[in-house]
């Protein structure tokens, strides 16, 4: 069966004859561009995941050279029951492979064989709550508190499920493990596979009294008010990563992390890219045909005045230097584009209309006639054409 998954010379951005230190200098750059502590790209989890797999193999001389010749078949699947037994370094190369994801939870043997056995409490769920902000609180920034319902450590028996003053049993069917190890001859030699204790449900104690508060699972459901900080010049889709502030594991393992991710909603007046607010600004014929000064609101409330010359064309654009969005982690903000969009009158009095013929005759668009009853259609212009159309006589 074909992979799906991209070549690891694409992931890392570099040739199929790259050196050693040409291979590590690029997944540095990338890692640290990706790292989801430090990314605000949505996908920085998945691509430092790809980036990471990418790298231990190309790393590896042996492993490189098993790619080099049969692609992804030549590195799938080929460690077997016995790499894990020859030391640690397996499971830390696992997590260079990103086994395990958002969510939290699982051991590297649970989602490696798809047994439910453990090797210590696991971690909590991550949570997420959306967050929704104006144009003007993310030019800004702001604090607040958010309310989130999650689980929590039960305060009675401080998670361990038994009534205080009692304590739970080591299972006696898988001695405390919390899994049942079984061997297997296959044709491939023989074969461990580790399964859920289905005596202790996999966590290596049994609960003989249980915690009337939390009915013996350690944990309970509370809402929680939690300070939140976003800094100024976020954009829609960023999102922040709260550590501990998600859920609790059973038997005090690690706590989940709180993600809070940002939507910011349009707006009436600005239009926005990156940094940078886009604002049209109406105009009526006379003000871009004899110029006029013209007043631009801003998102701090202020007025900016922008020179708009004579004979200005309609989406002509100006900008306002430093008046768009603050640079989220970096320096000094944007600018305020502004697009001139100019408004044909709908309505015309008498002496509008009377007006505007005089000055398309002016320019030789039109004939002088002595009244509005003796024109022909055949004899109007382009200009006296739209007229009677705004007065409704075409």
């Amino acid at each position: 069966m074909p992979s799906n998954k991209r070549d690891y010379y694409e992931v890392l951005g570099v040739d199929k004859d790259a050196t050693e230190k040409e291979i590590k200098s690029a997944y540095r750059k990338l890692a640290m561009k990706y790292h989801p502590d430090r990314s605000d790209d949505p996908n920085a989890e998945e691509r430092f995941k790809e980036i990471s797999e990418a790298y231990a193999v190309l790393s590896d001389s042996d492993k490189r050279g098993q790619y080099d010749r049969f692609g992804h078949a030549g590195i799938d699947g080929q460690y077997t029951q016995e790499d894990i037994f020859r030391g640690v370094d397996f499971e830390d190369l696992l997590r260079g492979f990103g086994i395990g994801g958002f969510g939290g939870g699982g051991s590297i043997f649970d989602q490696i064989f798809g047994g439910g056995g453990r090797r210590g409490p696991e971690r909590g769920r991550d949570l997420r709550y959306d967050l929704d902000l104006t144009l003007e609180q993310a030019a800004t920034g702001l604090e607040r508190f958010i309310t989130v319902p999650r689980i929590e450590s039960c305060p009675v028996c401080n998670g361990s499920g038994a009534r205080p003053g009692t304590s739970p049993k080591v299972c006696t069917n898988c001695n405390g493990t919390g899994q049942i190890t079984r061997m297997q001859r296959t044709p491939f030699g023989q074969m461990m596979t580790s399964t859920a204790c289905p005596k202790c449900g996999g966590r290596g104690k049994i609960i003989t009294d249980p915690c009337t508060k939390c009915n013996g699972t350690g944990r309970v459901r509370k809402v929680r008010k939690i300070n939140v900080k976003v800094p100024a010049g976020v954009d829609t889709g960023q999102h922040l990563r709260l550590r501990g502030e998600g859920e609790a594991s059973y038997e005090g393992g690690q706590t989940g992390d709180l993600y809070v991710f940002i939507n910011v909603k349009p707006h009436h007046l600005y239009k926005r890219s990156n940094s940078d607010l886009l604002y049209e600004a109406p105009l009526s014929i006379t003000q871009v045909a004899l110029g006029t000064d013209l007043e631009v609101p801003t998102l701090d409330g202020k007025k900016a005045s922008i020179k708009i010359p004579a004979g200005t064309q309609s989406r002509s654009m100006f900008r306002l230097r430093g008046k768009g969005m603050p640079r989220l982690h970096g320096f000094g903000s944007g600018d305020l584009h502004v697009r001139v969009k100019v408004e044909t009158p709908t309505k015309l009095t008498r002496r509008q209309r009377q007006l505007l013929e005089e000055l398309a005759v002016e320019f030789g668009e039109k004939k002088k006639r002595t009244s509005d009853k003796s024109r022909s259609k055949k004899d109007k212009s382009f200009l006296g054409k739209i007229v009677d159309e705004v007065k409704g006589t075409v």
